[in-house]
């Protein structure tokens, strides 16, 4: 019996390993829509629970509204119907963001990812505003994606109590590694679903009250981290904390050169199944990286397809 239960308020019941699907590129850097769709089937075939494209490992901010719009069509048209799909539909301005989730609606989407608005600073008021918009143009679930790491905004404990009073306001997906921040926020709503965000607390995470991770590790090795929520879940919390500690170690590698999503990536790349390169100015690994990359993962036996 799980003892980390997703929210009642969440229709979805989001649990388990939902990866941000990456999207692939062709080598001139066009949206390659049939790859980045086989990736969303890559990592469901490898035993994942849902999806979320256009997540940070989806590149959505180097993405143009109409290929954003490509993306969720994609994968909705691979894997909708069998696991959740819950789409990344932030922007920087609430009017984008209405209109992506409006799309991601009309397409098929089970619910929709609300990043918090970013670059302009972004006070209590506007944020709850914000996503009472989203909220009142949709009749999907939404979930906030909290990462003021990336956005510069971070949403006070105040603030965020007001949007989880908004109807539609389901969960959260927390990138904030602000633990006690998550503590407070789920023992104040514990209707709301919780999603860890972070590869480093997966198991903090699901101890704090989250029902299930969004990994970046899962886009490339699904399989560690689906093994890791499943031990936990049948409460072999020990079995949990050792594959955690491989998590670390794939983290590091996947750090080794260029850039986190490069990592990723390249891992794919080196399990033989290669979603191009991350768009400009994004790099991929240079050669000596890949090349340590692959010992790394040789050495924790990870690259098997």
């Amino acid at each position: 019996m799980a003892y980390h239960d997703p929210g009642s308020a969440d229709p979805l019941s989001l649990s388990g390993v939902i990866p941000p699907t990456v999207t692939a590129f062709r080598d001139d850097e066009a949206v390659d829509y049939d790859r980045t769709a086989a990736h969303a089937r890559f990592v469901v075939d490898r035993g994942v629970h849902g999806v979320f494209p256009l997540g940070t490992n989806g590149e959505f901010p180097l993405l143009s509204d109409s290929e954003r719009d490509r993306v969720i069509e994609a994968v909705v048209d691979e894997v909708g119907g069998e696991v959740p799909v819950i789409a990344g539909v932030g922007a920087p301005s609430t009017h984008r963001t209405v209109a992506h989730a409006e799309h991601a609606e009309r397409v098929g989407a089970d619910g929709v990812v609300v990043v918090t608005p970013y670059y302009y600073p972004l006070e209590g008021d506007a944020a709850v505003e914000h996503y009472r918009a989203v909220a009142e143009a949709v009749s999907l679930p939404v979930y906030v994606y909290h990462i003021p790491g990336r956005t510069g905004n971070a949403l006070s404990l105040e603030t965020f109590d007001e949007i989880a009073d908004l109807d539609a306001v389901a969960g959260m997906k927390d990138s904030s590694k602000d633990v006690p921040w998550l503590l407070q926020a789920a023992d104040v709503h514990p209707e709301l679903t919780y999603l860890v965000g972070s590869d480093a607390l997966l198991v903090t995470g699901l101890q704090a009250g989250c029902s299930g991770a969004v990994s970046a590790v899962a886009n490339a090795v699904p399989e560690l981290v689906v093994e890791l929520y499943e031990a936990y879940d049948d409460g072999d919390v020990d079995r949990a904390r050792d594959l955690q500690r491989t998590v670390f170690a794939v983290r590091d590698a996947f750090k080794s050169g260029g850039s986190y999503m490069a990592g990723v990536k390249s891992a794919l790349q080196l399990r033989e199944f290669d979603v191009g390169p991350l768009r400009s100015p994004l790099r991929r690994m240079d050669e000596d990286e890949l090349a340590t990359l692959r010992d790394e993962l040789e050495d924790l036996e990870l690259l098997s397809s």
